[in-house]
């Protein structure tokens, strides 16, 4: 084939592939300028304000502290006054003051205190504005225990709070509390046979009937 004839059917072709509804020639798609994409845009990182983050803004609440706020009681006109029954409300009494029958291998016979039994997981209050002398969290007979000191009618009564949930008492030695103030929660740390609040009180020294010492005194 001569080099005319070649040309011409070269030029055929083209035309023939060219779509036919565009319109545009040969000449037109090899000349039109290619669409302008946007700059892309560049940050130098060193360059960058990384302001100082504040470390104010955060905390770390623990579970003692929730408690304390979601068990925080108003007064009422039948939990009031000076010194208070260490629940709001009437409770049963699982073990008296006095001699008994040893509950368990290794209980004592003779019980120091009274056994309240409102429930595990019931708040536990104080039953008077005092210092707190112990919290701790132990693994001995009373588990987790609280011991308050308090000044009353010119006598110095300790209250001890015995067998609470581990991690549920949020006060710490020296810490001046206030009568109704959240102390722990009822649970079955230490020697037990059941969930319940082990209450203790000692007068000047000597021990004494928790019942009948809050019946002679509390509101």
């Amino acid at each position: 084939m001569s080099a005319a004839s070649f040309g011409f059917v070269s030029l055929l072709l083209l035309a023939a592939a060219l779509p036919a509804a565009s319109g545009l020639s040969a000449s037109a798609v090899v000349s039109a300028p290619a669409a302008e994409l946007p700059a892309q845009a560049f940050v130098n990182l060193s360059e960058a304000s990384n302001g100082p983050v504040s470390r104010d803004a955060y905390g770390v609440t623990t579970r003692a502290e929730l408690l304390r706020q979601q068990y925080t009681l108003t007064y009422t006109t039948t939990w009031s006054g000076p010194i208070r029954w260490p629940f709001p409300t009437p409770v049963r009494i699982s073990s008296d003051f006095g001699y008994r029958p040893p509950p368990c291998s290794g209980c004592s016979s003779y019980h120091t205190a009274v056994d309240f039994d409102p429930g595990a997981g019931q708040p536990i209050y104080a039953i008077a504005e005092g210092v707190v002398k112990e919290s701790v969290d132990g693994y001995g007979s009373w588990g987790n225990y609280v011991v308050l000191e308090h000044r009353i009618n010119g006598q110095t009564v300790v209250s001890s709070y015995a067998h609470m949930q581990r991690g549920s008492s949020p006060l710490v030695a020296g810490q001046v509390v206030k009568v109704g103030e959240f102390v722990g929660l009822v649970g079955a740390t230490g020697q037990v046979t059941g969930a319940h609040l082990h209450l203790e009180i000692d007068v000047d020294g000597q021990k004494v009937d928790p019942f009948a010492w809050l019946s002679a005194n509390a509101g």
